[in-house]
């Protein structure tokens, strides 16, 4: 669906990863991996999780061919559920778009707890989400929680209070506005480092 180049949000956060000396990278919601890929290229260990075993699946064929078998580690995980990592495990987490799907408040707020458990002390988490300045905020079927379905699919829109609150406890480094795709989807691509 979004083809085989890293996002944008991805090559990034590679950068910032390498700044910050990271070695062990895990990405959240890793779909078909053009993420993970671009984050084991870049000479990451990397751990990819997803829902979808039919989108881990195709992430190992595609890392095999590039010869790149046994990076990504892959995992099948649920992001309403705990991480399947130990503490202090990783150096950086990365999710583009996991986060605004149809998740309540309560989930996200868990996930990021989860992903606080799982960095390092000064580990970094860059992630991406829709926002309320989006094209298809208010618009669709509401559910609540700023979550609106349009088209099919739920999308929760995130508020800058609600960054915020996701930030706390955190060192909250950047909150970075883009577009993307041919709406176009209205993002921010956040940065926060888990304080020592």
């Amino acid at each position: 669906m979004y083809g085989r180049a890293p996002s944008a949000p991805a090559v990034h956060a590679a950068a910032v990863f390498a700044d910050a000396g990271a070695g062990d990278v895990l990405e959240l919601g890793a779909g078909h991996g053009r993420d993970a890929l671009h984050f084991a290229r870049a000479g990451f260990r990397v751990t990819a999780t997803d829902v979808s075993q039919s989108g881990l699946a195709q992430l190992r064929h595609d890392a095999e061919a590039e010869r790149l078998t046994g990076r990504p580690a892959t995992v099948a995980h649920d992001a309403r559920d705990p991480l399947p990592l130990a503490a202090g495990s990783v150096d950086g987490v990365f999710a583009h778009m996991l986060l605004c799907m149809a998740l309540s408040t309560a989930e996200i707020t868990a996930l990021v707890s989860e992903v606080a458990r799982v960095l390092r002390p000064g580990g970094t988490f860059v992630y991406t989400a829709r926002h309320t300045g989006d094209a298809h905020y208010g618009a669709g079927t509401a559910h609540g929680d700023d979550i609106f379905e349009h088209g099919g699919f739920a999308v929760h829109f995130f508020s800058r209070r609600l960054v915020e609150r996701l930030a706390q406890g955190w060192d909250l480094i950047e909150v970075h506005p883009f577009e993307e795709g041919d709406l176009p989807r209205r993002l921010w691509r956040i940065t926060q480092r888990r304080r020592r």
